[in-house]
């Protein structure tokens, strides 16, 4: 416990319709946050990877950047009919896009310290692939753009050289830098007159050359997502197709490629149930990745970075992976249209510590010591039931507060190195009083370990039912059934009150 006390504070960005503010993160006294800076205005605010510095984009001219360890205000940008706008990993560079003529160059990256710019080119148009232009390792040695045919490589200290380095890859769509370090670089090039479409993975800096070390090759592929482990040694090629031959999927049909930078594995994970891969995330080791998969109730299972089983995480209404900064500690969930149950495990330990719900939840993800998980239900996602709630790692609930309207909540990033392991708490959780709590995480099923939880702190208020015909009621036990959940009585809420006040 000692190690809590000298950890470093971390702090909370939320935004709403007025702007944006940071609270300090928990523990909080009194049960509530204090806050470290008043509402800003504004249309957008993202940290760099590393929390040095915060990105504010305050019209559609105006970007400002903040110290977050101040937090104060350090350079502003004006950038006429700005579009996007990102930070580089360590804070040092921003780089934005705006409307421009072909004349114009209007992709530009400023260098924060100066407000100077360091590098301009046209770009005609961006999406969500291709942003930002300038791609960086977490260290900012190696930076990287995408071009027709090519990748070409700049010093990311130093971008007066110009284009140091040129790879020629005919076709290319998509690329990812390793980040940890950059070292490597995935390239995705779409099928294309009968030849099909493939992964491939190059050398870069010093070990540069025009042969790829790993490649993988496919059909029916109509997007890919790229994942590097950190050590840059493993890369998840996520291939998606919009059509399943097989009719199996009305969403089309993925399947989980791997391939290592030392040529010794280059195919598909084995995962042991048909149907879509619905998340896979890396540990922050980088030495084991978990995937959650298969026809509802979905499969969640941890391989080692040689692509074997590790654990089986049983089965519920699961889409969503998330580990804690530690590497210990992951959460599996069911949230967009699945009814948000969520499920804590120790992956050390191979047990689970707890389940709980949080409905209609858009965005999660665990605090950078690893002890809590936030979850939110923003807007423009969702219109109501706005708000935040924190979790304890063990799934009870630490705290909740609703919105009119919510945007975004974020947590700042820090470095997990800097602070203590919580393996004396996780040993603690054993020695609580905890009840089974069926309707928390309820679905789910696991042959590895008991399904128990604290009860959470401060339950949501029970809101009234509309009305729901007869035939509604089938399709809701239909679909009950198909998450994998136990089939409810089929009687209104209101009916079970009044049934309930007749019996008193």
């Amino acid at each position: 416990m000692a190690a809590t006390e000298c950890s470093p504070t971390f702090d909370i960005l939320v935004r709403g319709p007025d702007g944006f503010s940071l609270w300090n993160g928990p523990p909080f006294s009194n049960g509530q946050p204090g806050i470290k800076l008043e509402t800003v205005a504004c249309k957008n605010a993202k940290f760099s990877d590393d929390g040095s510095r915060l990105m504010v984009t305050k019209s559609d001219s105006t970007v400002s950047i903040y110290d977050c360890g101040t937090p104060k205000e350090i350079r502003s940008f004006e950038v006429p009919n700005i579009l996007a706008a990102a930070l580089s990993p360590r804070g040092t560079y921003l780089q934005t896009f705006q409307k421009s003529s072909p004349q114009e160059k209007n992709v530009v990256l400023w260098s924060i310290e100066t407000g100077e710019p360091v590098y301009q080119q046209f770009q005609k148009s961006m999406t969500k692939t291709t942003w930002p232009v300038i791609r960086f390792s977490s260290d900012e040695a190696v930076a990287c753009q995408m071009a027709t045919n090519e990748i070409q490589f700049f010093d990311g200290g130093d971008f007066s050289k110009g284009i140091i380095n040129r790879l020629r890859v005919p076709g290319v769509a998509a690329i990812e830098l390793s980040k940890e370090p950059g070292s490597h670089i995935a390239v995705y090039v779409p099928e294309s007159k009968g030849v099909p479409a493939s992964v491939q993975i190059y050398p870069c800096g010093k070990d540069f050359q025009s042969q790829p070390v790993a490649r993988r090759s496919f059909f029916r592929c109509s997007s890919v997502q790229l994942s590097w482990n950190s050590g840059s040694t493993g890369l998840l090629a996520l291939v998606q197709s919009d059509v399943d031959k097989t009719n199996q999927s009305y969403y089309g049909e993925s399947k989980l490629n791997y391939l290592t930078t030392d040529g010794s594995h280059e195919g598909l994970v084995p995962l042991r149930k048909e149907g879509p891969v619905h998340d896979v995330q890396w540990s922050l080791a980088g030495s084991e990745f978990a995937v959650v998969y298969g026809f509802m109730p979905a499969r969640a299972t941890v391989f080692d970075k040689k692509c074997n089983p590790l654990l089986e995480l049983g089965e519920g209404p699961y889409n969503t992976i998330r580990w804690n900064p530690k590497g210990r500690l992951l959460c599996i969930a069911g949230f967009g249209n699945l009814p948000g149950d969520m499920a804590f495990w120790d992956c050390t330990e191979k047990k689970q510590l707890g389940t709980t719900k949080a409905e209609l939840s858009v965005t999660s993800e665990w605090s950078p010591d690893g002890r809590y998980f936030m979850t939110a239900t923003t807007a423009p996602r969702l219109q109501v039931d706005n708000g935040i709630k924190i979790f304890h790692y063990n799934g009870s609930l630490y705290f909740k507060k609703m919105f009119d309207k919510l945007y975004q909540a974020d947590w700042k990033p820090v470095s997990p190195d800097r602070f203590g392991e919580i393996s004396e708490l996780i040993k603690s959780v054993d020695s609580l009083k905890i009840t089974d709590t069926k309707q928390q995480g309820q679905g789910s099923k696991s042959s590895k370990a008991s399904t128990k939880t604290a009860p959470p702190a401060n339950p949501p208020a029970q809101k009234p039912a509309a009305y729901r015909p007869p035939h509604a009621k089938q399709a809701a036990l239909a679909q009950a059934e198909l998450f994998g959940e136990s089939p409810k009585e089929g009687m209104s809420k209101n009916a079970l009150k009044n049934k309930k006040e007749k019996s008193t």
